[in-house]
Formats: structure tokens, C-alpha cells, sequence
């Protein structure tokens, strides 16, 4: 495999723990094959594209989701998630979050960061969902959105431009639907070479068997 680069499409949205987990799960993935050159490239999903531009309030939104029977199957989606998020090395704090917010403008950096440095992308992900899960900050707010940029390297100044207008707000949701009708229902999902899709925050030893297949496939 020496010698291949590897492109991995992650499809993600930033309010979902699934997501954060997974994107942990491919690191300790490409961790496990070092021989191998990839490129992750985020792209958007919206859990909920209703969510207006301000966001709702975390607890009522929650309660009105997962209302009735729906209730117990979140509250054993998130004991496992907490049980497994040590491991990963992040942290959940669910009962603690106040926000909802819309995630449009978090794509918007995302794809912004794309466009400049993928290292920089890589780690603007992991900062959106840190901000979210455990500093309890609002990801859909500009100003929380500047700063996190700029930890990652990014002009302030052209941030701070780009947020003032609504510049790629469409491109981003035209990015979504795009996958969405490729048939991505749920993130992450790992879509590998362009050409086959692995669903779920799945172990990093199933990654890296799907990122030999995809190689191989190439061959």
C-alpha cells in the first residue's frame, strides 16, 4: 500500500456525538497504518436543518425529540457514548449543554478551513466538536466560531469579513444534499476513494480493513 494516497470523505455533522466519536476512531485508524497517505475531507450533514439560524434551547429541544419511548433509547445511546468516550480520549458532558444551535455557519468554517489547509481543517473539527460537547459553547455564534478558527491558524480579519455576510451558506447545504441523495441518511459515514461508504462510529480495525479494501480496489 506504500506509496497510495488515501481520500476519505467524512461526512459529519458537529452537534452529533456519533461524529466526534468516529473522527477519533479514523485518527487511531490511520495511526494503525502508517505506511498509508490519507486526505480526510469534512463534509456537511445537518442532523436537523430546521434549526433556526439562533438556535434552541439544548434540554426542551432534547425532551421534544426523544419524547415517549424515544426516551429510553437516548438515554442508552448516550450511556454508551459516555461509557465509550475515555477511550477516545474526549469527554460528553450532555446534561450540562444549554444551546442547540445551528450548525450551517460550523460547516461554513469547516469549508473555509478546507480550502486553506487540511491541517488546519483537522483541527478545527476536533475543536468545533470539543466546543460543543465539552466547553458548552455555542457553535452556531460567529464570534465563538472566529476564535476557533484563529486558534487553528486562520486570518481573523478575513473570518470576521466572511461572517458578516452569508457567503457559502448555500454551498453548504447544496454540499449536503449532494450526499445526502449518494444515499449518506446518517454520520459519520466514511465514504473511501469515492467509491464505497462505511456507516456508524465504527472500531478503528474496521477502518483500516475498509481503507485496504479501498486500496486494493485500486490496484
Amino acid at each position: 500500500m506504500a506509496g497510495d494516497t488515501l481520500q476519505v470523505d467524512l461526512v459529519v455533522d458537529f452537534v452529533c456525538p456519533w461524529c466526534w466519536l468516529g473522527h477519533r476512531n479514523w485518527q487511531k485508524a490511520r495511526e494503525m497504518m502508517p505506511e498509508v497517505a490519507t486526505e480526510t475531507i469534512f463534509r456537511p450533514h445537518e442532523l436537523d436543518p430546521s434549526i433556526p439560524p439562533q438556535g434552541l434551547p439544548y434540554k426542551a429541544y432534547m425532551e421534544a425529540k426523544f419524547s415517549g419511548t424515544n426516551r429510553e433509547r437516548w438515554q442508552q445511546m448516550r450511556e454508551h457514548l459516555e461509557t465509550a468516550a475515555p477511550a477516545a480520549g474526549i469527554e460528553f458532558r450532555f446534561s450540562e449543554i444549554e444551546h442547540r444551535p445551528s450548525t450551517v455557519n460550523a460547516h461554513r468554517l469547516m469549508r473555509w478551513a478546507r480550502g486553506q489547509d487540511n491541517d488546519a481543517a483537522e483541527t478545527i473539527a476536533d475543536k468545533l466538536f470539543s466546543a460543543h460537547f465539552k466547553e458548552l459553547k455555542d457553535i452556531g455564534d460567529p464570534e465563538v466560531l472566529i476564535g476557533i478558527g484563529v486558534e487553528a491558524g486562520l486570518d481573523r480579519a478575513i473570518l470576521t469579513d466572511l461572517f458578516s455576510t452569508d457567503r457559502d451558506a448555500a454551498a453548504v447545504r447544496d454540499e449536503a444534499m449532494f450526499f445526502a441523495r449518494l444515499g449518506v441518511n446518517g454520520v459519520p459515514t466514511y465514504i473511501f476513494n469515492g467509491k464505497f461508504a462505511v456507516p456508524g462510529a465504527v472500531a478503528p480495525e474496521t477502518l483500516v480493513e475498509a481503507a485496504q479494501e479501498a486500496l486494493a480496489d485500486g490496484d
